[in-house]
């Protein structure tokens, strides 16, 4: 019996992974000669198109049906230039690498740099660390005996002996060792990444194992507390000043009037009208005590230390700072903001902490992949004979010197005289001293930097698929603007007498609309207006008075002159015409924010264009007109080689899948 179920459990399970096995053909949308189009394939190009899957789901299928009918066109031309061999055209090649090599360097920063770490700092950021610290500075003592101070004090905590106390007594950071080291709350992107990272090991109450080196000296690191972090906090405050009504200070006077705001705030009056009664803090009494969202550290720490560790809604003090006594009421705590909301702040902050130390991993890690190797004995013969000189100077050895092989990226040689050239137009090295081997290494390297960031996008296509598919579309890209090119812009020829014969054939097409032309005399004044309207009356010349008087100061070299334009192409256009005989003048009307009096001087009823006139216009409409049957006779050809068909039924079941 048990051996039944065994079996056919068994079976059971062999069907299922024969079934699993099977592989379900892909819906095909459309096809042309011996090539199809998945629903899989159309609904990748379609939702790149839009702006991704969400939009793309909302889309109509007449949408879908529109965008086969395009994707089909341009999948027979990908296949055209397939035939013209258009992948061994050594121009179309090269500016395929060119691209690949530019975006593919920007490519690698952004991905392997930037987003990683932006992404880490902001989970970082989610968590703030009361942190404490011994720092030995090297200044007088040396780099080694302050090491080995720093180790001996560590030493010394592993024993047994408080951090707190050893912070005291050796702490060169001497604002935090009065504290026992305590630096207060912090979190990431605001210390050096050396101190940061081993901070972000430790659970409260540890000290990090080993001594740390940062650009100040070298550390020892105790984290008392980690907690959630809210970004910014709102408060409200009363502030009770140290001051009695003579002037005098009188801490016991100030204290028992805080405690009696407080009581009136237990018996249940109101913050708000007690902060405007009571406060001596005159920017934010008249708004009820309200000090708006400010972050960590933008306070006084004993009042920063109790407003972030209450409750919303909640009241505490009164709380003793160098300017008073307060009661501090939480009214809002804003919690982590939108990776995309922030993430400018956080690229900005990441570019200055340790944007350069992921860089030189980065490049340390490609020098290892592509055996970068400098030749020792060719830099020193360099450094010898290059006495006195610096980068950008004419080396008097260079001949002698040219040709010998200073470094290797990918097993490709660099000689001197490439390395001359190119470090003497890079303006990191130039001017340094080339007898200087360090010097030398430096500049080596940045160009070396370059060579491998270059080597790796050159193959980056091979190990990444999303950039493989953005060399592809690029590549499809060039491929199909060459056919373009080829099949279309090429062999329009525009012909003047074709060109004639189109507008005579379509002239009505091209006329004017009834246009006008006037001047203007505007002033922000009513009294002014009336002023030169006076004038007018009395022989005054209209563009004189706008010359000098108009107070739109891009008209006034124009004497306030506006060009023959459509009697409704602007307000300034539809009130002129308003005018009815050239050479005549308005009374000061209201306009434009101010007063205005305008006179017409010319009146083109709407007519046809002259062919002149129309020229610019025709030769454009008759050029897309030839450009269009180009292009619709291309796709036949391709439509008849092809024989595309399509099937707009099998869209109903486009972006149906979670």
């Amino acid at each position: 019996m048990q051996s039944n179920c065994i079996v056919r459990t068994f079976l059971l399970i062999l069907f299922f992974q024969i079934i699993g096995l099977i592989s379900v053909p892909a819906q095909v949308v459309a096809e042309f000669g011996s090539y199809d189009i998945t629903l899989d394939e159309f609904e990748h190009a379609y939702a790149k198109n839009v702006g991704g899957w969400e939009n793309a789901m909302k889309q109509d299928i007449s949408d879908y049906k529109n965008f086969l009918d395009l994707y089909v066109k341009f999948r027979m031309k990908l296949r055209d230039a397939q035939v013209r061999a258009y992948d061994q055209d050594a121009d179309l090649m090269k500016e395929l690498k060119d691209y690949q090599k530019q975006v593919g360097v920007s490519y690698i920063v952004e991905k392997r740099i930037n987003e990683p770490g932006v992404k880490q700092l902001y989970e970082r950021r989610k968590e703030e660390f009361r942190v404490s610290h011994i720092m030995i500075r090297p200044d007088s003592l040396g780099e080694e005996a302050a090491r080995k101070k720093a180790q001996a004090i560590l030493d010394s905590i592993k024993n047994g002996q408080s951090f707190e106390n050893m912070a005291i007594i050796h702490s060169d950071d001497k604002f935090s060792a009065v504290s026992g080291g305590d630096i207060y709350y912090i979190t990431a992107g605001l210390l050096p990444y050396e101190f940061e990272d081993p901070m972000y090991t430790l659970k409260p109450g540890e000290v990090y194992p080993e001594v740390v080196k940062t650009r100040f000296g070298y550390h020892l690191i105790k984290v008392t507390e980690r907690q959630h972090r809210y970004p910014k906090v709102q408060a409200s405050h009363i502030l009770i000043g140290y001051h009695n009504k003579e002037g005098q200070i009188d801490t016991l006077a100030s204290k028992m009037r805080a405690d009696s705001v407080m009581a009136k705030l237990k018996a249940g009056e109101s913050f708000e009208q007690l902060a405007l009664n009571y406060s001596d803090d005159p920017g934010s009494k008249e708004k009820g005590g309200d000090l708006g969202y400010f972050e960590r550290r933008m306070m006084v720490k004993e009042f920063d230390e109790v407003a972030f560790s209450m409750n919303v809604g909640d009241i505490a003090g009164p709380v003793q700072t160098n300017f008073g006594y307060h009661i501090i009421k939480l009214t809002d705590k804003m919690d982590t903001q939108p990776y995309e909301s922030e993430y400018e702040n956080l690229k900005s902050m990441f570019n200055k902490q340790r944007y350069q130390h992921e860089r030189d991993i980065l490049i340390e890690s490609l020098k290892k992949k592509y055996d970068f190797n400098i030749d020792e004995t060719v830099l020193t013969q360099f450094v010898n004979m290059s006495d006195s000189l610096r980068f950008g100077m004419v080396h008097p050895k260079y001949d002698e010197l040219a040709e010998n092989i200073l470094y290797s990226v990918a097993k490709k040689p660099v000689t001197i005289g490439t390395f001359l050239e190119s470090a003497n137009r890079n303006s990191k090295i130039t001017g340094k001293p080339m007898d200087n081997e360090t010097e030398v290494k430096n500049a080596i390297n940045i160009l070396a930097e370059d060579m491998l960031l270059e080597e790796e996008a050159m193959n980056l296509d091979k190990i990444d698929p999303q950039f493989a598919q953005l060399m592809a579309d690029y590549r499809d890209g060039i491929f199909i603007f060459k056919i373009q090119e080829e099949e279309v812009w090429n062999k329009v020829k525009i012909d003047s007498a074709d060109v004639y014969s189109y507008w005579n054939a379509n002239k009505e097409k091209y006329s004017w609309p009834e246009r006008i032309s006037f001047s203007e005399i505007y002033s922000t004044k009513d009294s002014l207006i009336q002023k030169y309207y006076n004038m007018l009356k009395e022989g005054a010349s209209f563009d004189s008075l706008a010359a000098l008087y108009t107070e739109r100061a891009a008209k006034k070299k124009d004497q306030g002159k506006y060009d023959l334009q459509a009697v409704d192409y602007s307000d300034f256009y539809k009130e002129a015409n308003k005018i009815s005989e050239v050479g005549s003048y308005s009374e000061p009307v209201v306009f434009s924010g101010g007063y205005s009096i305008f006179k017409l001087t010319d009146r083109q009823p709407a007519r046809l264009k002259t062919f002149e006139e129309a020229r610019a216009e025709v030769s454009g409409e008759y050029q897309e007109m030839l450009s269009k049957k180009l292009e619709n006779d291309y796709v036949a050809g391709l439509e008849m080689r092809y024989k595309p068909k399509v099937y707009y039924d099998k869209l109903e079941d486009a972006f149906k899948q979670e």
